[in-house]
């Protein structure tokens, strides 16, 4: 049988199939999930997903993508580690740990975040694929991979993941590898670099800042053009020149790029069309910071004179004429403002010359000035793009764009940085202006310009002149002709580009020639002047940049252009000027041209040369052994020369400079001269502009530089500058040579080893001493305690001097060096730049110096002395910290030697200094991460010797307890607030690391030294259990909160530190022995929030702790009250703040019963407490749960259950705790109702005495009494119910603060206003609409939902007008998976117990308890109407049924209602908007009683609406038409005929004798319709318009037939009441003001409200009715009837007019009634639901729930209807006590019910019980103020049940 085998190669694979698994042991896999494989048998692999370690089990190897791997054995442990390329083993954990982030971005609807990881994860995968490749070259791949982590950095920010820290090759960094302090730093560097990628991607959309920043902080950038287009009708061929133009200047800043264009409207070469491209190079910061700046391009056509002239033929040719130009503002493109993208193409409009004798440049002056151009469609159409670097660079960047074809522009002019390799040497050439003199022609000349470059001997150089880039040089260039003027102004710009060499013999030709329109005439035109310029001077200097006024020439056109004529002239009228005030005469010499004296010329010049200077000092100085005697002169002048010059010549001057050095060896006399000048150079190049030339100077002296006597020269000036300053003298030179210090010594050291090599190493010693001595010179100068120029010469040389010594140690003794540098450093005043000198001290840190272990030991002394004193000082906190850290980081390195003294040292010093700066600065100091990061480095490189040592050098106990003290709480505190970013997990970490090592060094200490009896310290092992506990509990080591691949890296690299902590907690416990007492309570908190971190093994080694504990307090006290009390308090804010779990119950419960089993003392007690707990523990699981859910319903029931919880167990405090937790939710939700009966609970359990209290809320803890915080309580419940229109409750309140304010603190001001307020709340019941709540019946069905709610119903308090829908869509949301039933009966316990859920939800009516108060009396509706909605019990749900075969002629005689009624466990409102069911009873009505009902709830609402009308005239009339119609007409509803038909038949009566009596009743109904339905008639008739006149009529019509009909058949009945509002008190008889019994047995008043016999089948009448019977009417007008006009003549009728007038203002009901029953029978066994349309039929039912009058004589009671189950409950009687919630669900023993209510009647604290009326028992309390005595028969035990003959019947039973 095969077996499993271990695998040898296939260890580690990816799967690339799903594979869902249907086996146990199965492991499923998705396709990416990546295995360790540890076994493999016939096709299957064994092992384990590296998502869950935990579990191993077997997967099909077809599935699987082996992979390349080497195996690392840990301890027992394989540990699998792939061969991949380090960066694609990234690029793959990335990806996968985006991959989930990027499902939930997509689930979460984040689009716009989703769309960008997608593109980012696109990209990676990309990459990767390249560089599994492996075909990239190695600059590429450094590329790639740069790129790569640039985008996964950018991604973990945006993603808020861990921080990637690399070092510069982009590898990441290994912590075990790199010291602390450089993980510190690369953190930092990483932070800022992905700070600057966020920022610029921030501002991508207008991409300002990150472009400008960009492109200010590179030293050169380019703009790339490409023009795509130019339309332009021209006619003739054109030249265009491009160039950038500075507005603010006037001028052209780049060279011109000139692309020719043919007559035919496309390039002149047409290879060209589409590729006329070029790149304007060496723009630097200040031309991007120009004002403005504009892309111009001038178009220059080639042809005829004019082009109106018609015969080309006899024209002139190839002219060159001005015809327009475009200009383009693009200040905003190079500023980085605006987009600039090669496919975006821009329009540059073109402007014509108005005139062809314009200027070009004055045209271009007037587009840049114009806001908008006539352009007509003519211009540009160019891309541009900006472009970062030097021209190589963009080369490298953008070779699509530039490329070997596109034209290079320059600036004309040096850019800000010169690069040493460019070699340049362009002369740009400006032709400016001419003015010339027509002489004998009539009309001014047109005047051209020919340009050449010619040598001595006046030959023309060919193609030496370049019109623009992009164009081929030609030999002569032509300017363009302006038409007869005489003032012309050019303004064109050429370069002349010649060899070095043949600048000194070359000069410029200008001839000037008058051109003609017609060709005849054009072409006997000659020369008729000529102006010359040579481009070097005599001195050997080239021609100064600048405007250049030449000299014309006039004559013979041939002897013009002789070079030996004209070269013997002047060339400008400057130097002629000079002549002429030397006295010399220059109008005409040997046989020279005459001048034009009337004429002139003007050119401009510009020499961009890196090899021709314009400087005769410079030249001087080169050449010096030409003229010796100037050469003191020349070095003094070399200083003032330019620098841009000089650099151009640097090895040159160099060369020079060391020449004079060595030529003069053996004099002094340019010493000092030589010296300074080679500062002055060094200098230079210090400058931001030269700064790449720091190369050239160090390639100068490695390889050029061979003055091997220079060391000694410069040393002897050096020394003699510092002698001079050191005696406090001025020395200016020291201090420029400070700057150039570094390169000084360099010369120096290489002088001497050039010396040492030819002389094998002669002279050393004297070399030596002269070193020494300049070092002595400068520690001279650093005892000086002199100000001004002496300080600033020791700061120059604190901050200088450290360049030196890398060079000067390589050829000088480090010891000695290093002692010269130890005085150095003391020799300084201790307060005298103190900063200075910590950077010196840091510069000579980071020198090979110091890392020479014996040069350290001189030097480590000084520094961490002086770092002590100024960190004690809390001194220059930034340099200390900078200095410490270099210190630490060195002495990390290898090959440092042995580093233990140094850090004995560092310990000694500093440790304690360091950790008292880090608990002094605040977390939010900008240095506070910095010093935390140098003590974790200093703990880091401590040995387990170095800890001994520092532990056993405290002088006292004393002081070694106060360090210990001081490190618990500073890393107590670092771990509670991490001084590191969230996102530095990394450094985190190995923080975490070395804590760890440094708690466990000092638990040793603990143990050795503060354990036994007589040296115990208490609050130190306190301390120390409160940092490990905390640090066992930080965030950043709850690995289950990780992704899997952040987990198993941690796992990986640094284990869980968690375990090992606590296991060190749970020794050290055991270790206290007798001292564990002194732990108790202290120590519970932070052993339980050990225990509940989710850590298996963890908690069952720590877990027996609790045992430990109760065990201690039991033997000291004989039980563990205090303990069991800790827990329960800490419990409770341990799990809401997210920790514990099912788990952790079980585990808890477990190990603690185990434990207390075995002890025989403790098992009773410790059962009990397990118990405790775990009950508790799964009430608070069930309240975190739903803490944060949106559904309020289960929030809230779990706080509830709890405060029942804490109730039981009598903790007050968390009781109340909850109670206020549960007011803010019901706040939340704006449930002011319940919030007030809430905090009625807690205003209950205080006194009206001024008692202090305990304060448990924070809210109260500035009230002192009980008194006053009940009082404030109340106030607040009043508001609240306020706002939730719960006036009634708010009076009964108000009664009770003025009963005290009047009463018992006499505070009548007080009173007044509790009065006033009372009054307006009794104001807005009469005024005011308060929409009744519907209530809806709520069951929750099946096992999927939470326990407290699963197969229970609940009845809930819908909020104003929340419909039905509305509630099921709130349902729906809550539970998206749950099924609504359509049926409303109880469902079956297959549904039940079914997985699934199904929810029951429909409408239901309360049922109105009997009001007392109320009884026989006329209560107006807005009073009674609270009371048919709130304090109810009990509510009903009807729904008809069917009994029998259906009479499809009348539904209504078979038609039965099925009656349900809930009763709730407390009165609603209450503390909940909902209640759960605790009763249910199910009665039956018969056809009879249903009709009886319906036409009584008909007649209330005909009787309602009226006396709305009578109160408010202005009601509108259409509720009441609607009404009347449905009653009157038949046709509608089918009206009482169906009733006739049905009951009144003989055969009926015969048939059940039984029902005669509601026979009865319901004919006196009907009979009683009529006098309503007359009356609302008749109010309809006097508010009907005339449009509804004809329905009105009609009503009149059918009303006379059915009134007509009924008083034949049921006889007449009469409201006197109407007849005597009609209009008169005393017409028709003697009965005018008597109601008739029937009446009175027929009615109800209205203050009886109806429940609605409706089925869930009819929501949509439902909600109909519903809206129309919720309307309240408002505040009735009194009104005056004329009845109450008092006639002359009659007394009587004035009494009786009095009466009635007092009856009219009671106009809410009319009569008063006994209450009517009927007997219903039993419901058959065959009752079947009705699924006709009978639902719809059926009417509101109104019920009320009667309690008998105990007065009453048993045969005045009418019995109750026969078919409704009543009970006895609680009805208004009480409400001065009973105005709060219910009792919360528990019941409470008569102990803990003394500690929490003072009330044995309070309904809160029983149950309900019958008690008198409101009035009742406030008179009482009134007359029988309470005795201290009647506190204690308060506090009896609660009264019995109700007799059993008023409960109600159980379901099972009904």
């Amino acid at each position: 049988m095969p077996s499993w085998t271990r695998t040898v190669d296939a260890k580690y694979g990816v799967a690339v199939w799903n594979f869902k698994g249907t086996q146990e042991y199965h492991i499923p896999l998705q396709i990416g999930d990546t295995v360790n494989i540890l076994q493999v048998c016939e096709g299957w692999y064994r092992g384990y997903s590296l998502k869950n370690r935990s579990v191993t089990g077997i997967f099909p190897a077809s599935i699987i993508h082996i992979k390349n791997a080497v195996v690392e054995l840990r301890g027992n442990q394989e540990n699998i580690i792939s061969t991949e390329v380090p960066m694609v083993q990234e690029i793959t954990t990335t990806l996968r740990e985006w991959s989930n982030i990027w499902k939930q971005l997509y689930m979460t609807g984040q689009i716009s975040k989703f769309r960008q990881v997608t593109s980012m994860m696109c990209n990676l995968m990309e990459r990767r694929s390249q560089l599994l490749s492996g075909t990239l070259p190695q600059d590429e791949l450094k590329e790639l991979k740069q790129e790569v982590t640039t985008k996964i950095d950018f991604g973990n920010k945006m993603l808020e993941l861990d921080l990637v820290v690399r070092d510069e090759n982009g590898n990441i960094l290994d912590p075990d590898q790199t010291s602390i302090i450089s993980l510190f730093r690369a953190h930092k560097k990483a932070t800022q670099h992905i700070t600057d990628l966020m920022r610029e991607e921030t501002f991508q959309s207008q991409s300002e800042y990150s472009r400008f920043v960009r492109l200010t902080s590179s030293p050169t950038n380019a703009l790339f053009i490409w023009v795509r287009n130019f339309v332009c009708k021209i006619g003739e061929e054109a030249e265009l020149f491009m160039s950038l133009y500075d507005p603010h200047e006037q001028k052209i800043i780049s060279e011109n790029y000139l692309f020719r264009w043919a007559s035919t409207g496309l390039p002149k070469e047409i290879d060209m069309l589409n590729n006329l491209k070029v790149v304007f190079t060496d723009l630097g910061s200040k031309d991007l910071n120009r004002e403005r700046i504009y892309l111009v391009c001038q178009i220059v056509r080639v042809g005829r004179m004019e082009l109106k002239e018609t015969n080309a033929k006899k024209m002139t040719q190839g002219l060159r004429r001005p015809f327009g130009v475009s200009a383009m503002d693009i200040t905003d493109i190079l500023k980085g403002k605006a987009d600039s993208d090669e496919d975006k193409h821009h329009f540059i409009p073109f402007q014509q010359v108005a005139a062809e004798n314009d200027f070009l440049h004055t045209l271009i002056h007037k587009v840049v000035a114009a806001k908008d151009i006539n352009h007509k469609g003519q211009g540009l159409w160019v891309s541009m793009k900006l472009l970062t670097g030097d021209l190589k660079q963009i080369r490298k960047d953008h070779p699509h764009l530039v490329d070997r074809n596109t034209v290079v522009a320059r600036k004309m002019g040096f850019p800000e940085i010169i690069m040493p390799g460019d070699v340049r040497n362009d002369i740009y050439v400006t032709l400016v202006q001419g003015e010339f003199d027509k002489q004998n022609k009539t009309t001014q000349k047109n005047v051209e310009v020919l340009m050449c470059v010619c040598d001595e001997r006046g030959d023309v150089i060919p193609n030496a002149v370049s019109q623009g880039a992009g164009d081929k040089p030609v030999t002569h260039y032509q300017s363009v002709v302006y038409y007869q003027i005489k003032q012309q102004r050019w303004m064109e710009t050429v370069k002349v580009a010649i060899a070095i060499e043949d600048v000194q013999r070359t000069h410029l030709r200008f001839t000037f020639k008058h051109r003609s329109s017609a060709e005849s005439r054009d072409k006997g035109e000659k020369i008729f002047a000529m102006a010359y310029v040579k481009l070097m001077k005599p001195d050997g200097t080239t021609l100064r940049d600048g405007e250049h006024d030449l000299v014309l020439y006039k004559g013979d056109s041939r002897k013009l252009e002789d070079a030996s004529i004209y070269l013997s002239n002047l060339s400008c009228k400057q130097m002629a000027d000079q002549k002429l005030n030397l006295g010399s005469s220059f109008r005409s010499s040997s046989g020279g041209h005459p001048i034009c004296s009337r004429d002139s010329f003007q050119i401009s010049t510009l020499v961009c040369s890196t090899k021709l200077t314009q400087n005769v000092d410079l030249l001087g100085l080169l050449k010096w052994r030409s003229n010796t005697s100037a050469l003191n002169e020349n070095l003094k002048k070399l200083m003032k020369v330019d620098g841009g010059e000089v650099v151009k010549f640097l090895q040159d001057t160099l060369d020079a400079l060391f020449s004079i050095m060595m030529e003069f060896s053996d004099d002094s006399t340019y010493d000092k001269l030589v010296f300074d000048a080679l500062v002055f150079l060094i200098g230079l190049i210090a400058d931001r502009k030269f700064q790449h030339f720091n190369a050239v100077l160090e390639a100068y002296i490695r390889q050029h530089f061979s003055a091997t006597l220079a060391y000694k020269k410069l040393l002897s000036v050096l020394t003699g500058y510092v002698d001079i300053a050191s005696r406090g003298l001025e020395c200016e030179p020291l201090k420029r040579a400070f700057k150039a210090l570094e390169y000084i010594f360099k010369f120096t050291v290489r002088s001497r080893c050039l010396y040492s090599q030819l002389y094998e190493g002669k002279e050393k010693m004297e070399y030596e001493v002269s070193v020494q001595r300049l070092f002595e010179k400068f520690n001279v100068l650093m005892q000086s305690k002199q100000e001004g120029n002496t300080l600033l010469m020791q700061g120059a040389s604190l901050k200088y001097l450290p360049t030196v010594l890398q060079d000067v140690a390589s050829i000088f003794d480090p010891n000695l060096l290093s002692n010269l540098l130890r005085s150095f450093i003391q020799n300084l005043p201790p307060d005298r730049l103190v900063k200075q000198k910590l950077q010196s001290m840091t510069a000579i840190v980071n020198t090979e110096l110091f890392q020479k272990e014996e040069c350290r030991a001189i030097l480590l002394p000084i520094m961490t002395t002086t770092l002590n004193g100024l960190i004690q000082r809390r001194d220059e906190e930034e340099a200390c910290v900078e200095l410490l850290s270099n210190i630490l980081e060195v002495l990390y390195r290898q090959n440092m030697g042995n580093p233990d003294r140094d850090i004995q040292d560092i310990m000694d010093k500093l440790l304690r200094s360091v950790n008292q700066m880090v608990i002094g600065l605040g977390r939010d100091h900008s240095l506070i991460s910095n010093f935390v990061a140098c003590m974790t480095a200093i703990l880091s490189q401590m040995e387990h010797s170095h800890y001994t040592n520092y532990i056993n050098a405290f002088q006292t106990r004393q002081d070694l307890m106060d360090f210990l003290m001081e490190t618990f709480i500073m890393f107590k505190d670092l771990i509670g607030k991490n001084v590191y970013p969230p996102d530095w997990m990394v450094m985190s970490m190995v923080q975490n690391r070395v804590f760890l090592r440094a708690i466990s060094q000092y638990a040793e200490t603990l143990n050795k030294m503060f354990l036994n009896s007589n040296c115990f310290e208490l609050q130190l092992w306190n301390n120390y259990f409160h940092l490990t506990v905390a640090f066992l509990t930080q965030e950043s080591l709850q690995l289950e909160n990780f992704s899997n691949a952040k987990r198993a890296a941690i796992i990986c690299k640094y284990g869980d530190m968690r375990g090992i902590i606590g296991a060190g907690i749970r020794d050290m416990w055991y270790n206290l022995g007798q001292h564990k007492i002194r732990f108790i309570p202290g120590m519970v908190g932070p052993i339980l929030e050990m225990t509940l971190v989710p850590e298996v093994e963890l908690r069952k080694s720590t877990i027996p702790i609790f045992f430990d504990m109760m065990h201690c307090e039991f033997q000291y006290k004989g039980d563990f009250r205090t303990f069991e009390d800790e827990i329960i308090k800490n419990l409770d804010h341990e799990v809401e703040g997210g920790r514990g779990d099912e788990e952790y119950k079980h585990l808890f419960e477990s190990i603690l019963l185990k434990h207390c089993r075995i002890n025989q003392h403790l098992e009773k007690q410790g059962e009990t407490f397990v118990a405790l707990v775990t009950g508790l523990l799964a009430r608070l699981l069930d309240y975190r749960t739903v803490m944060n859910d949106e559904n309020q319903a289960h929030s809230m029931s779990c706080t509830v259950n709890l405060l029942n919880f804490y109730k039981d167990i009598d903790r007050e405090e968390m009781y109340i705790r909850y109670l206020y937790k549960l007011r803010d939710l019901h706040l939340f939700y704006e449930n002011f109702t319940e919030a007030a009966f809430t905090l009625l609970l807690h205003a209950k359990l205080l006194k009206w005495a001024d008692d202090q209290f305990a304060s448990h809320i924070q809210d109260f803890q500035g009230f002192q009494t009980q008194r006053q915080l009940k009082e404030n309580l109340y106030n607040k419940i009043i508001e609240y119910f306020d706002k939730g229109k719960m006036w009634e409750e708010a009076i009964h309140l108000c009664k009770e603060l003025a009963e005290q304010y009047e009463m018992q603190v006499f505070d009548y001001e007080l009173l007044s206003e509790t009065l006033q307020r009372q009054a307006k709340f009794y104001e807005k019941i009469m005024n005011v609409l308060r929409p009744k709540p519907d209530y809806f019946a709520i069951g929750y069905n099946g096992q999927s939902f939470p326990t407290f709610i699963r197969n229970k119903v609940f009845i809930y308090r819908g909020k104003e007008y929340e419909r039905r829908e509305d509630l099921e869509q709130m349902l729906l949301t809550q539970f998206p998976n749950m099924e609504l039933m359509k049926t409303t009966s109880s469902p079956g316990d297959e549904i039940k117990n079914s997985p699934g859920q199904f929810v029951q939800c429909f409408t239901v009516q309360p049922i109105l308890a009997e009001q007392q108060q109320f009884r026989n009396k006329n209560v107006p509706e807005q009073i009674m109407g609270f009371f048919k909605a709130n304090n109810v019990l009990k509510f009903s749900y009807s729904r008809p049924i069917r009994r029998g075969p259906k009479d499809p002629e009348n539904e209504f005689a078979s038609m039965w209602i099925e009656r349900t009624t809930f009763t709730t466990a407390y009165k609603m409102p209450g503390i909940l908007r909902w209640f759960e069911v605790v009763q249910t009873s199910l009665t039956y009505v018969s056809p009879l009683e249903n009709a009886i009902e319906t036409m009584q709830s008909s007649n209330d609402k005909i009787l309602t609406m009226i006396n709305q009308h009578h109160s408010d005239p202005n009601l509108s009339i259409n509720p009441l038409s609607m009404l009347l119609n449905g009653t009157v007409d038949p046709a509608v509803m089918g009206g009482f005929a169906k009733y006739e038909t049905a009951f009144f038949t003989e055969k009926y009566m015969s048939e059940h004798p039984e029902d005669m009596d509601n026979i009865t009743k319901l004919k006196d109904l009907i009979a009683w319709q009529i006098p309503l339905l007359d009356e609302g008639i008749r109010v309809h008739g006097k508010k009907v318009t005339e449009a509804l006149k004809p329905f009105h009529d009609r009503m009149v019509e059918c009303f006379a037939q059915l009134k007509t009909k009924v008083e034949n058949q049921y006889g007449i009945r009469d409201l006197s009441f109407f007849e005597e509002r009609r209009g008169g008190g005393g017409g028709g008889g003697g009965g005018g003001g008597s109601r008739p019994r029937s009446m009175i047995r027929s009615f109800r008043p209205l203050s009886v409200i109806s429940s609605s016999s409706l089925s869930s089948a009819s929501s949509d009448k439902e909600t109909s009715r519903v809206s129309v019977d919720s309307a309240e009417p408002p505040l009735p007008k009194k009104q005056i009837s004329r009845s109450q006009e008092k006639p002359p003549d009659s007394g009587m009728k004035e009494i009786e007019e009095k009466r009635l007038t007092r009856r009219e203002n009671r106009i809410s009901g009319l009569f008063a009634s006994r209450k009517s029953s009927v007997s219903a029978p039993t419901p058959p066994p065959d009752v079947d639901e009705e699924p006709s349309r009978l639902s719809q039929l059926v009417s509101d039912t109104r019920m009320v729930e009667s309690h008998p009058d105990p007065e009453q004589p048993a045969k005045e009671r009418s019995p109750s209807l026969s078919g409704q189950t009543f009970s006895s409950i609680n009805g208004f009687s009480g409400r001065i006590k009973s105005a709060r919630p219910p009792p919360l669900p528990r019941k409470i023993n008569p102990s803990l019910l003394e500690s929490f209510s003072q009330d044995q009647g309070d309904p809160l604290l029983s149950p309900p019980v019958h008690q008198g009326s409101a009035m009742e028992q406030f008179q009482n309390k009134a007359a029988c103020p309470a005795t201290p005595d009647d506190s204690k028969t308060l506090k009896s035990p609660p009264p019995p049940p109700p007799p059993k003959n008023k409960r109600v019947a159980p379901h099972s039973q009904s």
